[in-house]
């Protein structure tokens, strides 16, 4: 979020906050979104990741909200897995190159329509899934072709809070981010 004083700002139309409001599920691509997209391999191979503790708040946040949260990727690794489990994260469909039988199986495991359920993508990999669902956002680091598809772009980076403002969208139009911001304000 921004550091103004008006936090939602930049929030979409009030059409967009209702279909927000109507979210019971929340699905991210990983590399790219919860993270910047770059790749880092360490002396003996191994992956490593850095993940936006303004997007963890956001998550555990949704996920308070009784908002189920999945990780949806093409790759998999440790340290991925191990922000899914710090974040409390366990509808994981790693690993998947076909990401709309991925998607379906999701909604599925979640018990909800892919109305109520809102995508975020960054890569031409995750128009399939983008066109299926009831919210379909992307970051202003993804490619070109998402952001004319979308139904709202960050303005955060993947990886730089992009899916903090996401998770704020989705509480604003179930009408609960100014009680929450304001229970942290009271302390």
């Amino acid at each position: 979020m921004s550091g103004d004083d008006n936090s939602l700002a930049h929030l979409p139309d009030k059409t967009l906050l209702r279909r927000a409001g109507d979210i019971r599920l929340l699905v991210l691509d990983v590399d790219g979104v919860l993270t910047d997209g770059t790749l880092w391999y360490g002396d003996h191979g191994e992956q490593v990741k850095a993940f936006n503790s303004l997007d963890g708040l956001g998550l555990a946040l949704l996920q308070r909200e009784q908002i189920a949260v999945a990780l949806l990727s093409a790759r998999d690794s440790a340290p991925l897995r191990q922000r899914a489990a710090e974040l409390g994260i366990h509808h994981l469909m790693l690993g998947r190159h076909d990401k709309s039988a991925a998607w379906q199986a999701l909604l599925d495991t979640c018990g909800v329509r892919a109305a109520q359920a809102a995508y975020v993508g960054d890569d031409l990999l995750d128009l399939p899934v983008l066109r299926l669902a009831g919210l379909a956002i992307t970051v202003p680091n993804g490619h070109p072709a998402l952001q004319q598809r979308c139904d709202w772009c960050t303005t955060r980076h993947g990886g730089a809070g992009a899916v903090r403002e996401v998770c704020e969208l989705i509480l604003a139009g179930h009408g609960r981010l100014e009680a929450i911001i304001q229970e942290y304000a009271d302390g």
